[in-house]
């Protein structure tokens, strides 16, 4: 049986869960409602103050996704209890961040301002010049906007200069030496 999968999923107070057909979940909270169409073979159950998934057999196919589909549920009701935030830093002599309403606007040593736009349900917010915060209730999105601005200049293993996860580790590595 998947660990994972055969955990209930506690609601918490001010938050509904609700399952159509076509396992359309409906999660409604405090910060708003997501909702996902999730895998149709397995079955999910409201029991109370839990959300019980479980699977119809034993196939590696349903194995997998049994697990998936719990932990995409969760992610769901931890989202609209929450939130979720990314931290992404700005490393390198002129590089910055600047928000004007729905626009960050990035200098990162190209010839040219990186503007970037908010997309819908995500928020992005500043410290400083250099720390920015993506926060929003979904977490796919929250990872993928992240993950969108720090291509605009990934950190070079060198100097370290360009836009990191707070929690990223740059692996450095030793410049060229000269002859003797």
């Amino acid at each position: 049986m998947s660990r994972i999968g055969r955990m209930p999923i506690a609601i918490p107070a001010g938050v509904t869960v609700e399952v159509a057909e076509n396992n359309k979940v409906t999660v409604k909270g405090p910060k708003g409602t997501l909702e996902r169409v999730l895998p149709a073979e397995m079955e999910i159950k409201v029991e109370g103050a839990e959300v019980v998934v479980s699977r119809p057999n034993d196939l590696k196919k349903m194995k997998s996704l049994h697990g998936l589909t719990r932990t995409l549920i969760n992610n769901m009701v931890v989202g609209v209890t929450q939130g979720y935030e990314k931290k992404l830093e700005v490393n390198g002599v002129g590089y910055r961040a600047q928000k004007s309403g729905k626009v960050l606007t990035l200098s990162l040593g190209y010839s040219h301002p990186v503007e970037m736009t908010d997309p819908e349900g995500i928020e992005t917010a500043l410290e400083g010049q250099n720390i920015i915060y993506v926060r929003g209730i979904d977490k796919e999105k929250v990872g993928q906007f992240a993950a969108e601005i720090r291509d605009k200049r990934r950190p070079e293993p060198y100097k370290g200069k360009g836009i990191k996860y707070a929690d990223e580790v740059i692996r450095r590595k030793v410049g060229k030496t000269g002859k003797k």
